[in-house]
């Protein structure tokens, strides 16, 4: 983790727009391809699931404003890296818990070690020696498509962590589909910065 110097971050001035509202977050939804990514899991016998946090998480990486973030003391602050923290199902019941572990830079070993993890659980969320803003939180509901989500927050507007989702994917053409809905701050995060989220991910998919 590395602090900055505010009077020199070039989106000072984006910030300070920002800082005094109240609610500077804002929600999106874009669809994506996962044609090659349903394939590859299927043909390699990983979770979808799991890869989608995986894909995800590793584009968010490699746009470098994902990793700047904003901190109750007025600090920013800038990581080498975000860690998924993600809803599972427990098995067995209809009840759900958050499981956080490093992606690693490997997508199947991420999934073998996600599966252990999630499977071993025993407790509601599990903790770990990260940094709460080093997070990103994801859901995913199978059961429909969805067109937007909200999740729910304690109205902080240093709360600095996206949070993804998405829902069922659906054919279209000949392609499979599904929409992901982001929540950002809109103190570090602009639509560009979205837009180029979106062409990472594309490019890591397109690449299986």
């Amino acid at each position: 983790m590395q602090y900055i110097d505010k009077n020199s971050w070039p989106r000072r001035g984006h910030f300070d727009f920002f800082a005094p509202m109240s609610n500077p977050f804002y929600s999106l939804t874009f669809p994506v391809d996962v044609t090659a990514l349903r394939r590859y899991t299927k043909s390699h016998s990983l979770s979808f699931y799991y890869s989608m946090v995986f894909a995800v998480t590793k584009a968010m990486e490699r746009v470098e404003a994902f990793r700047y973030k904003c901190r109750a003391d007025g600090q920013i602050v800038y990581h080498q890296r975000l860690v998924p923290s993600f809803t599972d199902l427990t098995p067995g019941s209809d009840l759900f818990h958050i499981t956080t572990l490093e992606a690693g830079g490997d997508m199947a070993d991420f999934c073998r070690r996600a599966r252990e993890e999630s499977r071993s659980q025993t407790e509601f969320i599990t903790r770990g020696p990260w940094d709460e803003d080093e997070l990103i939180y994801f859901t995913c509901l199978p059961w429909f498509p969805i067109t937007s989500l909200t999740n729910e927050r304690d109205m902080v507007p240093t709360d600095s962590v996206p949070r993804a989702a998405w829902g069922r994917y659906e054919e279209r053409e000949g392609r499979t589909v599904l929409s992901l809905s982001l929540e950002l701050n809109h103190r570090l995060l602009d639509g560009v910065h979205v837009g180029m989220l979106y062409e990472e991910l594309n490019a890591f998919l397109r690449a299986l």
